[in-house]
């Protein structure tokens, strides 16, 4: 669109168009007639044959393959003679040697193929056109049929050049839309590699039930599935139903009918700008899909530089502006696209990422080289600066806005400065808005400022000191180009909800009000010895139930149980205290229970001067030390060889062994190796770690500071980790209300902070009462239907998650209604339905494992472990076997109500029949368990003709992980040598047996021995 004058011709917008529509009005004209599946199908495909999709007839690979073939020639404008054709199809398309990643890399990466011709000359082979979108077609077929372990019928696919890359799953309305989710992940398994396996060129999945539509990468479903079929199901990582992402219009209104969706994200210019240009394809080989608010916010910026430079408004405010997405919203994935796609802009020089912190710089720069390696250039002096600036090849530069202030200061002349230049501040808060903001602005004379922020600066929170000129984000950047704020991210589930207990630690009479209390006497108050070690006492008491330490997950190749905690004080000096607390009352509890675990506690801190901010700002905490008061030092020494003596390391205060230390902890934090950081203001900003689910707080904090205090906790993970929890040793409710009133709207308490107790604790009542009515637990073993044991299913799977939020509130504590013992017996039924259903077979009936949901991870979290089975044992032998029937029973049901000790169930069982009195019950466990490893390992050597030898490479590799890798060559050298003529088709189910009865192997055997 251009607006011309008779003077001059300037590009008001110079983008195609927006990838989310501005705003969308919902269609009211909805049938009230019942639905079907197949109608909803049919209305789906009629509606994309009206937006130009041509619609295909073929439900077979032979058909696939044609059309293929012919997509190709088209967009290529060149005719594959036979031989070129098979050459190519079975080299580069459909080679036995890729799976899902490397099928994804072609479409993400290598789009361009090389083909040997017949004449011996080579030839380019696009197989996407990512530069001009529209020479893409887009075709759409249904009911496709293939056949894998079982035969399988798919809804909808959407081919894009042949190529199948969308593919649409549908559920009836009023079916749970995770069904469709569940029914993907059964294709995964049982036939999306069958055949020539173009089915796992698959990039998107889009899931209906008609009322509710949602989308996410095939990297989710890919990883989902492997989470389920083995260890991995407690691995931290982006895999389940909670990562899939709502459509929304750039106001962030959800369109989640299908007619409404498929007008928008199925509209020809937003699907294939999500496919080419808003998918990520990372260095960790994750495919990540951005979500429409992130879309919203990269494009915006790319039209404001493209508007700005043709109006001539470089170097001022109006050629910038600033985007508002709340704390852990995906502000760092956003900031990488839009740098890469500006990258690539036609005139533009550089693109700086301005971080305001060194912790930020380092964290920052691992995120960008997950990402794409080698996409940020990090610098560690203002040389390799300047090097960097004046480097053309280097065209995004990750640094400090110190670093560079330095750098403007030290060259006045630089030729940088007349250079074309986008510069983006990450978490643009105060810090940006002093002399450093003024100095980078008037040297740079070609520039384009951008922000982003999850807490802005508004003139309500913008205090008093400072350029008066500069005390909004908006003065320091100009336009608020987008908005997602922390009730939309909840809203949308992107994060998660906040509870929040306030627990009272100073006593005053009821009449005495605050003002009247000295705040020297309250801060002597605050950090009097008793109050603190009551404090601490709490923490140790309350912190199993806090971080759920019950539950026990899978986390890289680490089992790691719970999640962890930052405890945030006041000062220095309550930091100090806290961290001597922690120690000596850890100490003497030690000396009263010999096996009492103490918890492993760090602290850090730096030299800040305003420690408690009036105004709200979590201070900038340095790296450097030398201001820190000698005895502060010499406390952190101390600390830092506690440190060292438990991790093995060897940090200390000095400039270089500081900043790992810092380093160091940050890397402990993320992989839950420390159970409480104690801190002043470090790690409360700008720290991402989806295993922290907990706060603690003794400091006041206010507006933005607290929203991102508050938002260390509320990273997704899993579906055990439902809420943030923050548990605040000072009153900051109204503070809280404030603060959400600010950054959300007014009535955004109801949505960020859970309910009261009461609330939860009386849908429980109900719902235990629900299921002893209609399941009584005598009975709950012999429910007969299946539409019955789905309402079971249901009812039980509300229960844990109803138990899961209970679980952190105090008040919960002893009013538990379910018994363990009927809760162990509920457990036991809900997984015997989990696995009769799994096991359903046949092609000719589906199993309706697809049309439930069950909550494995919930039941996980109360698992029980071998440890707990073999002292069962001990005891049963301690009182003479066979004269104890009630813990015989005892065994039986742990091991029923256990998810990971069911598929162990025999092996315990056999040895509990073998021991007699006297037995070494841990001695002879470890032996037994090796004799049956190894012979069972033999049987299936001998049944399938394995390579010895690489098979028993792939098993220790394999229980180290805790997981059967499934790429890669290791299980080509397992598998017996085959024909490179024979079919494609037998190849690949042989491996898929192979690897299912190693993946039965390790589950049954995986965490059985100590070694």
């Amino acid at each position: 669109m251009t607006n011309q004058s008779s003077s001059r011709y300037d590009v008001v917008v110079s983008s195609a168009e927006s990838t989310v529509v501005s705003e969308y009005a919902a269609d009211t004209a909805r049938q009230s007639s019942y639905q079907s599946e197949a109608d909803l199908e049919q209305a789906f495909i009629k509606q994309l044959e009206n937006q130009a999709y041509d619609r295909l007839t073929f439900n077979s690979e032979d058909g696939l393959v044609v059309n293929l073939r012919a997509q190709l020639e088209q967009l290529n404008n060149y005719t594959f003679s036979n031989k070129e054709w098979q050459r190519f199809f079975t080299e580069v398309i459909a080679s036995t040697n890729n799976g899902i990643i490397e099928k994804t890399t072609l479409i993400q990466e290598d789009e361009v193929q090389v083909i040997q011709c017949d004449d011996g000359t080579s030839r380019n082979i696009r197989l996407i056109d990512k530069q001009n979108i529209h020479n893409n077609r887009l075709q759409v077929i249904n009911q496709y049929e293939i056949e894998g372990v079982h035969k399988n019928r798919y809804d909808v696919t959407v081919l894009v050049n042949g190529f199948p890359l969308i593919h649409v799953e549908l559920k009836r309305r009023g079916v749970a839309i995770r069904e469709a989710f569940n029914q993907i992940s059964r294709y995964q398994r049982d036939s999306f590699w069958a055949g020539s396996g173009l089915f796992q060129y698959v990039q998107l999945f889009v899931i209906s039930n008609g009322t509710e539509t949602k989308y996410y990468s095939n990297t989710t479903r890919d990883r989902h599935v492997k989470d389920l079929t083995t260890k991995k199901a407690k691995k931290t990582s982006s895999n389940s139903f909670e990562f899939t992402s709502w459509w929304t219009d750039s106001h962030n209104r959800r369109i989640a009918d299908l007619n409404d969706f498929t007008k928008t994200f199925f509209a020809k210019h937003s699907i294939l700008n999500v496919l080419t240009k808003y998918c990520v394809f990372d260095v960790d080989r994750q495919l990540l899909v951005m979500r429409p608010y992130q879309i919203v916010a990269t494009e915006q910026i790319l039209q404001r530089i493209a508007t700005s430079t043709n109006h001539n408004q470089l170097g001022s405010i109006a050629s910038g502006g600033y985007i508002w997405h709340t704390t852990g919203s995906g502000k760092t994935l956003t900031s990488f696209k839009t740098a890469q796609l500006a990258s690539k802009l036609e005139g533009l020089n550089k693109v700086l990422f301005v971080v305001d912190r060194k912790d930020l710089d380092y964290q920052t720069m691992k995120e960008y080289e997950r990402f794409e390696k080698g996409a940020a250039n990090s610098n560690t002096s203002t040389a390799i600066l300047g090097q960097q600036l004046e480097d053309p090849n280097t065209r995004i530069i990750v640094t400090t806005i110190q670093k560079l202030a330095l750098f403007v200061a030290r060259n006045k002349n630089h030729a940088i400065y007349n250079s074309h230049v986008a510069i983006i501040f990450d978490e643009c808060h105060r810090s940006q808005f002093g002399d450093m903001h003024t100095d980078i602005t008037k040297n740079f004379k070609k520039y384009h400022l951008f922000g982003f922020t999850g807490t802005p600066i508004f003139a309500d929170n913008a205090g008093a000191g400072g350029n008066v000129s500069l005390r909004t984000t908006q003065q320091a950047f100009g336009d608020r180009l987008h908005t997602y704020t922390i009730v939309d991210a909840i809203n949308d589930k992107n994060v998660l909800p906040f509870h929040i207990d306030y627990i009272d630690t100073i006593k005053t009479k009821s009449n005495a009000k605050d003002a009247q209390v000295s705040s020297i006497d309250r801060e002597r108050a605050l950090l009097a010895p008793e109050r603190i070690s009551g404090v601490v006492d709490y923490v140790m008491e309350h912190f199993d139930q806090k971080t759920k330490r019950s539950h026990s997950y899978q986390l890289g190749k680490t089992r790691v149980s719970g999640f962890n905690s930052i405890f945030a004080t006041a000062s220095i000096d309550a930091a100090k205290l806290y961290y001597a607390t922690f120690k000596n009352n850890q100490a003497e509890l030690q000396k009263v229970d010999p096996n009492y675990k103490p918890l492993k506690v760090a602290i850090i801190y730096s030299y800040a001067a305003n420690e408690d901010n009036p105004e709200g700002i979590l201070a900038e905490e340095q790296f450097e030390n030398t201001d820190l008061d000698q005895s502060s030092r010499e406390f952190l020494e101390d600390a830092i060889r506690d440190y060292n003596a438990l991790f093995a390391t060897n940090f200390d205060t000095s400039a270089d062994k500081f900043q790992n230390y810092y380093k160091d902890m940050a890397m402990r934090l993320k992989s839950r190796e420390i159970d409480v950081a104690i801190v002043v203001n470090m790690f409360l900003t700008g720290f991402d770690a989806t295993t922290l689910n907990t706060l603690w707080v003794d400091k006041n904090l206010k507006q933005h500071g607290l929203i991102q205090a508050f938002s260390r906790t509320n990273r997704i993970l899993n579906s055990v980790k439902s809420y943030g929890n923050i548990v605040c040793f000072r009153n900051l409710e109204d503070e809280l209300n404030n603060a959400l009133a600010l950054f959300g709207n007014k009535d955004a308490n109801s949505i960020v902070v859970l309910k009261p107790f009461a609330e939860y604790y009386e849908e429980y009542q109900e719902l235990v009462v629900q299921l002893a009515e209609e399941y009584p637990v005598i009975d709950v073993a012999n429910i007969v239907g299946e539409e019955n044991q789905k309402e079971f299913i249901k009812l039980f799977g509300t229960t844990l998650r109803l138990l899961n939020i209970l679980s952190s509130f105090d008040e919960f504590t002893g009013r538990q209604v379910l018994s363990d013992r009927d809760f162990q017996d509920y457990r036991s039924a809900y997984l015997s339905l989990y696995a009769d259903f799994r096991q359903q077979k046949g092609s000719e009936k589906e199993s309706i494992i697809d049309d439930i949901i069950f909550e494995i991870e919930l039941v996980k979290q109360v698992e029980v472990n071998v440890d707990y089975i073999l002292m069962l044992v001990q005891k049963y032998l301690d009182e003479g076997k066979g004269t104890d029937k009630e813990i015989r029973a005892a065994i039986t049901r742990a091991i029923e109500s256990s998810p990971t000790l069911r598929s162990k169930k025999d092996l315990i069982e056999q040895f509990v029949n073998g021991l007699t009195v006297g037995s070494k019950v841990d001695e002879n466990w470890q032996e037994y368990v090796q004799e049956r490893k190894e012979a069972e390992l033999r049987q299936i050597v001998i049944e399938e003709k394995l390579n010895p030898e690489a098979t028993d490479k792939f098993i220790r590799q394999a229980m180290e992980l805790g997981s059967v890798p499934e790429s890669g060559t290791a299980i080509t050298d397992v598998l017996p040598p085959v024909s490179r003529f024979a079919a494609n088709s037998e190849h690949g189910s042989d491996k898929q047996r192979v690897l299912e009865k190693l993946r039965t192997y390790i589950e049954r055997f995986y965490g059985l021995t100590q070694s």
